[in-house]
């Protein structure tokens, strides 16, 4: 029985190669023959998209150079410390024996196949199960225009509505499959079951298409269009509070034409406090049942640098079982946090660029959506701008995430009356608080970093995991 290898591959690039030559590129006119035009089209419409096309490439070619590097950094995981991910802990000494020296790339030559029961607790191996079974997000090329642009890849601004997606895309897993759901990429089918989670894997994704298209109700395409009401036009830096405005927008879109979202609602904390009463009016349907909700808190844990006071009360949230992580990052790169072990933080990086896949085709690759490579960043390098997730399928959920989560969110060693938690919680409604909040101007007060380049952060900050114990 095959296990996930120890050492992981320090070449982005070739992990991808696979899953990128087996799906045809998706040029606009490929079903056309060389030199037929669309109706009301001239030549210098083809060589606008064939300078777009061209730029596009070019682009994402730099930014690979530029970011894919930073995977061939070796950093270690310490055999001594558990490794957090979204309310799962894995421990080195609970992990069979064996050589690490021989290990082979995970996903590659070998991968998890024992039932998922036997996988949490598994120490180094279920961590890695669990990892690679996260959807992940990536900047894409060559993909349609977007609506009122020529942009055909998100390739340099997109970074922070991946992150999005990628948050979006674990409460849909949650809610569809199941915090226990696990990929096997290895393993083939072998049930009715299994069959219905690889359907229901390949749905989710599909969802996120990038296309403006009612069949992917969740595109960075409808995401821009939806930036509109916000003030943001395609190309525009998003932070993570306004990315929450987004998904929240783009799910309420989508469920008037996808019934798979009648039973999901997203609530949205104004000023880093949750209303209790407007969440019950939010998710109580008139039969008396509950709809399963995702919750978003932005908030801002500092003025200019993260403070470190909440730094264990931000990794102990990531313990909850209920929690589905944290978009954030640094200035002008965002992040998808997921875990840490001590004081790092391990993440899903969107800024990889590959190209657009069809997932509308039969069968269509899933490799470019799950990444073989964890990284990790000091905490300490955190912008303090960040948005933090929560699914919580029941009422009872709710209920008691309301009960609990009050000790997660006031730094340790101060007063129970601390003033500034990380977020809070209002028994009432916002209405009959205080005025509407301008949500414009709340976003972009609290992500001034987001838009302003910062010249003197430095990639080495971050760095890619093989698995080497110290």
């Amino acid at each position: 029985m095959n296990k996930p290898s120890l050492t992981l591959s320090s070449d982005v690039p070739e992990a991808n190669t696979e899953a990128t030559q087996d799906t045809p590129s998706m040029r606009l006119d490929k079903d056309k023959p060389a030199g037929s035009k669309d109706n009301g089209r001239d030549s210098s419409d083809d060589l606008l998209d064939l300078k777009g096309k061209v730029e596009s490439r070019l682009l994402s070619m730099w930014n690979n150079v530029k970011f894919g590097w930073t995977v061939k950094l070796k950093t270690s995981f310490s055999k001594e410390s558990p490794v957090w991910l979204l309310g799962r802990c894995y421990h080195r000494k609970l992990s069979p024996t064996g050589s690490l020296e021989s290990s082979t790339e995970i996903g590659t030559e070998a991968t998890a196949q024992q039932p998922i029961e036997q996988i949490y607790g598994e120490g180094i191996e279920g961590f890695k199960s669990d990892f690679i079974s996260k959807i992940w997000m990536t900047y894409r090329r060559e993909f349609p225009t977007m609506s009122g642009s020529t942009f055909t890849t998100d390739c340099g601004w997109g970074c922070m509505l991946r992150s999005g997606q990628m948050m979006l895309a674990q409460a849909l897993v949650c809610h569809f499959l199941g915090r226990s759901w696990r990929w096997s990429p290895e393993k083939p089918i072998q049930n009715a079951r299994e069959f219905q989670e690889d359907c229901l894997h390949r749905m989710i994704i599909k969802w996120f298409g990038d296309k403006s298209s009612v069949n992917s109700p969740l595109s960075i395409h409808h995401m821009v269009r939806l930036g509109e009401t916000l003030g943001k036009k395609p190309g525009d830096w998003y932070g993570p509070a306004s990315v929450a405005h987004c998904l929240k927008a783009v799910m309420t879109a989508a469920s008037k034409e996808n019934y798979e979202f009648d039973n999901l609602e997203v609530y949205v904390a104004q000023d880093s406090t949750i209303y209790i009463q407007d969440v019950y009016s939010c998710c109580r349907l008139p039969n008396g049942g509950w709809k399963s909700l995702i919750l978003l808190v932005p908030v801002k844990l500092g003025t200019d640098k993260f403070n470190s006071i909440y730094g264990p009360c931000l990794t102990s949230l990531l313990t909850l079982d209920f929690c589905i992580g944290i978009i954030g990052g640094r200035p002008k790169h965002s992040l998808y946090f997921i875990g840490y072990q001590d004081d790092r933080l391990i993440h899903l990086d969107p800024h990889y660029c590959q190209e657009m896949i069809d997932v509308w085709q039969p069968n269509f690759s899933l490799q470019t959506f799950h990444c073989r490579s964890p990284r990790k960043m000091p905490l300490s390098k955190m912008d303090p701008s960040c948005c933090v997730g929560f699914y919580l399928a029941t009422q009872h959920d709710f209920e008691t995430f309301v009960n609990i989560i009050t000790s997660f969110l006031i730094p340790q060693g101060v007063s129970a009356n601390f003033e500034y938690p990380i977020f809070t919680l209002h028994n009432g409604s916002q209405s009959s608080v205080m005025d509407p909040p301008n949500i414009r101007y709340s976003i972009y007060e609290t992500e001034q970093n987001w838009v302003t380049p910062n010249t003197h952060d430095s990639d080495t900050d971050f760095e890619s995991e093989e698995f080497v114990l110290v």
